[in-house]
């Protein structure tokens, strides 16, 4: 390597990580944003589990100008599952024979009656997987029972669920399936955007989905909605530079999609991925918690794989949904309150006993503010 090249790789390197975390370049962006922002009234919201996990993590929001609120969307696959869903997965455990796999947060989401975690102490073989890889283990060491695998996630993990699919047919594993409750972001914001209710000025937007989605599919926002959006890392500079970029397009009124996000998120995404849920899986409309339907949503699974469908391999009943009283996880979810707003929080509904999803997983709107309180 001769010494111009090596000085090239070393200018085009990835910062070290310390360098995402620097005290004094977080001040200077928050002076930024202070300057940029000049008092107006401005909602921010963010999109991903993990931008809520930062921003409450580092106190941005007690650092933010008066009139700049940062506000958490459905950015929580758990949170944005819908009760039914829910309550059908349940209602799947009732199989004789079948165990379910499923993430831990998961294990503990309400639904109208019961949770999967009391499925599991009321006797029903529930497990907790860390990927849909470890279901079809389960499948392979136990011919003789129905492994049933609750799919929930955002682009970001479906591409792991079409390749476990596409290997279980490889391995003619006929003991194992799906039960499908993904979800795809741009149809969300959407909903959001044109929400009459919901004043959004500009979207932090996921830097994990966008490693599969690239920039292309945010575009709308800027066309149609005349909003503009950042995708945005996760590290405090990362976060504090993404709001500096929106607040700076919606005063100069020049909105844009924009990539802060260079060393994770290419401008196309990632092609394979996306090939690999196409082949498996395709659009359907689905139902949000908070969101209601919204159509062209969801994921099913394709005809050529059905003898993977749970939702089609078990015709199982399924309870009439209730809906908890007095938990307001879907005005969370549209930006319509702050989780301190709703009545349960922190008495009825806190992380040991929630009654709501957002207070489950540890990317939910209303978990992350329990924690990070002042």
């Amino acid at each position: 390597m001769t010494q111009g090249t090596a000085k090239d790789v070393a200018a085009n390197a990835v910062p070290p990580l310390d360098a995402f975390r620097d005290p004094t370049l977080a001040r200077s962006l928050i002076d930024t944003i202070h300057a940029l922002a000049g008092g107006h009234a401005i909602n921010l919201m963010e999109v991903c589990g993990t931008h809520t996990v930062s921003i409450g993590r580092y106190g941005f929001r007690s650092v933010m100008p008066d009139g700049l609120r940062l506000l958490s969307g459905p950015g929580c696959p758990v949170c944005v599952t819908a009760n039914q869903d829910v309550d059908h997965a349940i209602a799947l455990a009732r199989v004789p024979g079948a165990i379910i796999a499923t993430f831990g947060d998961m294990m503990r989401v309400p639904g109208s009656t019961s949770s999967l975690a009391a499925e599991k102490a009321a006797g029903r073989d529930v497990r907790m997987v860390y990927s849909p890889l470890d279901a079809l283990s389960l499948a392979h060491d136990n011919p003789g029972s129905e492994v049933i695998f609750m799919g929930v996630g955002f682009e970001t993990t479906t591409p792991t669920i079409a390749a476990a699919i596409l290997e279980a047919q490889a391995q003619n594993l006929r003991n194992f399936s799906v039960f499908c409750a993904h979800k795809t972001t741009p149809p969300a914001l959407r909903a959001i955007a044109g929400d009459p209710h919901t004043h959004i000025d500009g979207f932090i937007l996921p830097g994990h989905v966008s490693t599969i989605t690239g920039i292309e599919p945010y575009r709308f926002l800027v066309d149609e909605f005349h909003i503009p959006g950042v995708i945005t890392g996760f590290e405090p500079i990362d976060v504090l530079e993404g709001i500096a970029m929106l607040v700076n397009m919606v005063e100069k009124d020049e909105p844009a999609i924009q990539n802060a996000y260079r060393r994770g998120v290419d401008t196309k995404g990632n092609a394979v991925a996306r090939a690999l849920v196409n082949q498996v899986f395709e659009p359907c409309d689905a139902i949000w918690r908070g969101l209601g339907p919204i159509p062209q949503s969801g994921l099913r699974i394709r005809d050529d794989f059905a003898a993977f469908d749970a939702t089609r391999r078990f015709e199982v009943e399924v309870e009439q949904t209730v809906e908890p009283q007095g938990c307001r996880c879907g005005d969370v979810l549209r930006g319509r309150i702050a989780p301190t707003q709703c009545p349960l929080f922190g008495r009825k509904c806190t992380p040991e006993d929630p009654i709501g999803p957002c207070m489950v997983s540890s990317e939910g709107s209303c978990a992350a503010y329990y924690r990070y309180r002042a």
